[in-house]
């Protein structure tokens, strides 16, 4: 199965770096006061911050009687160090397990009965759990997540077997895949001491080692009204989730959570290449460089012109990688370009693709290079250029149909420390990248010296590694 770098819409999930449970249901501190809201310019999201430090942001989308429920912790693999990596997954499966007022397992089952859904994610750069509801139960989700906040019980035994269902998540979707494992062999080598070196769902060797008091701690330091967001987007009132928050969180102590050491990639000095030998039909490779993001970018601006580089050469059908490559040379049974303007850390700028029949990956590498050649010399013309921001439009509208997603949007941004109101510039200021910027950034950062490549060379498949692959699958609480 073909690992999917392309980026989805607002960029703001980047999908390689999360990694989620199903359940049994299918920026800047807010200064403001506890008596009073922050309005954005909408007039639809409402801030207030507790006295302990955490953050409610809410949003007003009325169209349907429902309400998202989204807490967001401050901590993800990204946090991680050496010997602990997996810890933040690890613990995500564990706050499923049981507090001292309900037992394992209750919080799902509780939220079903109240006929909502329920599910939590991990990321490299944030933890979050999530309910959506009938808007009038709103309170069940508050009650217990704030429960769970500071009472989780670690319990040895669940932990003994819930550390079994990680690893065997990690085999199903990593080793036993060889894009995924791909993907994971490529980080290693192009981060050298950025934390995002390390997968979300950890190392083996990690978890095949890991204590319950690794957890314990974790949990401690990290989960705490301070270093945490609440974020609920549907058909409520502002006040009154906010006296909600109040009745349900307010009385929680905050932590003397430490700040993360900023663990800056060092400037590449050279490419990078790496083969990757395992078990496969096809062959297969990424290509990655090394680029700023939004809170690391010299240039204000530089982020949102990558943005569009990215939607120039894979944006939809009719762009370029999939109108030349696929379509136009057949040289790429599929090939594709992705990039996130938002996280903590410098990012990659994904290239991947697996060659089409007859043809090689050196030649479908040769053949995105020489993409990347043209949009370095030549200008993007206007009718191409309007057409890719009129598809970022159109994408962003039909974000909004989805309150979900506006509450991701909402919990990204201030979990990685900007202000969640950028995303309320984000079409103004795609639509400003001009042709030359375009070429700017590409002719800045994807150079050489900034490339790591990871080439999937095909191993024979034995009757375990097909069962496998067909089994595929994902774990549930």
């Amino acid at each position: 199965m073909r690992m999917t770098i392309k980026k989805p819409i607002f960029a703001l999930i980047a999908g390689l770096a999360v990694t989620s449970c199903a359940t049994n249901s299918s920026t800047p501190i807010i200064e403001t006061t506890t008596q009073n809201s922050e309005i954005s310019q909408d007039q639809l999201v409402h801030s207030f911050q507790l006295d302990n430090g955490l953050k409610i942001i809410v949003k007003e989308d009325h169209r349907a009687p429902i309400a998202i429920s989204q807490l967001w912790y401050k901590v993800g693999a990204s946090y991680e160090y050496g010997g602990i990596t997996g810890v933040s997954h690890v613990l995500e499966h564990m706050m499923f397990k049981g507090t001292e007022n309900y037992g394992p397992n209750e919080f799902s089952k509780i939220i079903a009965a109240n006929g909502g859904r329920e599910n939590a994610f991990t990321g490299r750069d944030y933890t979050a759990y999530f309910q959506t509801l009938e808007a009038s139960r709103l309170e069940v989700a508050f009650q217990m997540e704030a429960d769970r906040m500071r009472n989780l019980r670690l319990n040895e035994q669940e932990f003994t077997k819930e550390v079994q269902v990680v690893m065997e998540e990690r085999r199903m979707r990593t080793d036993d895949k060889p894009t995924s494992l791909t993907y994971e062999q490529f980080n290693a080598a192009a981060y050298v001491n950025s934390p995002y070196q390390n997968p979300v769902i950890g190392w083996m060797d990690d978890l095949q080692n890991m204590e319950l008091n690794d957890l314990q701690q974790w949990y401690q330091n990290w989960y705490a009204p301070n270093n945490a967001t609440l974020v609920v987007v549907g058909d409520v009132d502002p006040q009154e989730v906010y006296r909600l928050a109040q009745k349900h969180y307010g009385s929680i102590q905050p932590s003397d959570t430490a700040s993360p050491k900023p663990r800056i990639e060092i400037k590449p000095l050279g490419e990078k290449r790496i083969t990757v030998k395992a078990p496969a039909e096809l062959p297969y490779f990424i290509m990655g460089y090394q680029v700023p993001v939004v809170r690391t970018a010299e240039n204000d601006w530089e982020p949102y012109a990558l943005d569009m580089l990215a939607s120039v050469l894979d944006g939809s059908k009719s762009a370029r990688f999939a109108k030349e490559l696929v379509r136009g040379e057949q040289i790429a049974a599929n090939a594709g370009a992705g990039y996130s303007l938002f996280s903590r850390h410098n990012a990659q700028f994904l290239f991947d693709g697996t060659p089409a029949n007859g043809h090689t990956v050196e030649a479908l590498e040769k053949a995105i290079l020489t993409q990347i050649e043209r949009v370095k010399t030549e200008l993007v013309n206007d009718d191409e250029l309007s057409r890719i921001k009129a598809q970022v439009v159109t994408s962003k509208v039909y974000e909004l149909d989805s309150i979900f997603y506006q509450a991701m949007k909402i919990g990204t941004l201030e979990t990685i420390g900007l202000d969640y109101r950028l995303h309320d510039d984000y079409l103004e200021r795609i639509k400003s990248v001009t042709p030359e910027q375009i070429r700017e950034v590409a002719n800045k950062y994807l150079i050489e010296d900034r490339r790591t490549v990871a080439i999937l060379e095909p191993q024979p498949l034995d009757n375990n590694t097909q069962a496998a692959a067909m089994k595929g699958g994902q774990h549930a609480h």
